[in-house]
């Protein structure tokens, strides 16, 4: 039986996160789905050098060497419910993370998106105490 290198090792612990996360990203928005919500892939990025919304480019991945066309934007998801108002909507953006964190830059621009009323407010997804329970955490509530 050939010897595992830490390169191999590394790789097959990269494509199971990635596929945890994958399948994490679907059962979050089948969640948001049951509750009424109409979620689609939002594909924009926020350029916080230009201070404006950008299409997504596609990325190119160094380990499968191709192209990811559908790259997702931040954050990860739009959503959109009607509210009790006459052709009035609730529009927020959901950001899927396993761990509840965001990076200084994730955080810029979740300010960027709620100061320019691109969004109402900013979900984050995160993993519950309990298995296969799903924490939604509002961006303003907790880091305001």
């Amino acid at each position: 039986m050939p010897k595992k290198t830490i390169n191999s090792v590394n790789s097959i612990r990269g494509k199971k996160s990635r596929a945890a996360g994958n399948r994490f990203e679907l059962k979050v928005r089948s969640e948001l789905e049951k509750q009424g919500w109409i979620v689609s892939k939002w594909q924009n990025q926020v350029n916080l050098e230009e201070r404006k919304l950008v299409k997504c480019k596609p990325k190119f991945n160094p380990f499968t060497k191709s192209l990811m066309m559908n790259t997702p934007g931040f954050p990860d998801f739009i959503a959109f419910r009607k509210t009790g108002k006459r052709n009035s909507y609730e529009i927020i953006g959901v950001e899927v993370k396993a761990n509840g964190w965001l990076d200084k830059q994730e955080k810029e621009k979740c300010k960027w998106l709620l100061e320019n009323h691109i969004f109402s407010k900013v979900l984050i997804a995160k993993r519950g105490k309990k298995r296969g329970e799903i924490e939604h955490i509002d961006f303003n509530e907790k880091y305001d």
